[in-house]
């Protein structure tokens, strides 16, 4: 509700880590649980639910995000975060074809550079990710919601950052709206 009366577009989320000890199924099941009221609760707000495939974490790729969706019944105010370096780190398909498969559940868009395979939240052209193309899929998908840039570990330069951030998009995305 609070995000409702802040006007805000979506409630970011995270399934957390897998507990020692604890076997996948019931991970799987004490999410959904968890999760049940919290997508009530959001669908009585009309504020979606934007959980976050998150290296590490018992959710950690868009196939166990559809997971949960078919668990929990596919509710409509269940959303997703799509983190572009998170897709170059762990997912089979490029950023881009990530982009277009998760369009129809896009609620909040992460965006930074990152390398395959190492989970390390990069400035751009530091990594590997080519962004014409993931800039095209936003466009293209009709996507309408934020993108934010996401550099954790760089707020000490997030002024220079911020330009240069803006500065990289817009040469990556001349041909965007």
């Amino acid at each position: 509700q609070v995000a409702a009366d802040l006007g805000a577009h979506a409630v970011h989320c995270f399934s957390g880590v897998t507990p020692e000890g604890t076997d996948p199924d019931t991970a799987w099941k004490r999410l959904a649980e968890a999760l049940t009221p919290v997508i009530d609760t959001a669908a009585a707000a009309g504020i979606p639910l934007a959980v976050e495939p998150e290296p590490g974490h018992l959710l950690s790729s868009l196939a166990d995000f559809h997971h949960l969706r078919r668990t929990l019944g596919d509710p409509e105010p269940l959303g997703l975060t799509l983190d572009i370096g998170h897709c170059q780190c762990l997912e089979e398909a490029s950023p881009a074809e990530c982009i277009r498969e998760a369009a129809p559940w896009l609620r909040h868009v992460q965006i930074e550079d990152m390398r395959r395979g190492v989970h390390e939240h990069l400035p751009f052209g530091d990594g590997e990710i080519d962004f014409p193309p993931v800039l095209e899929a936003l466009d293209d998908t009709g996507y309408q919601g934020l993108t934010v840039v996401e550099l954790p570990r760089h707020s000490h330069a997030g002024s220079e950052l911020a330009r240069t951030s803006l500065d990289f998009l817009r040469k990556a995305a001349p041909s965007c709206r």
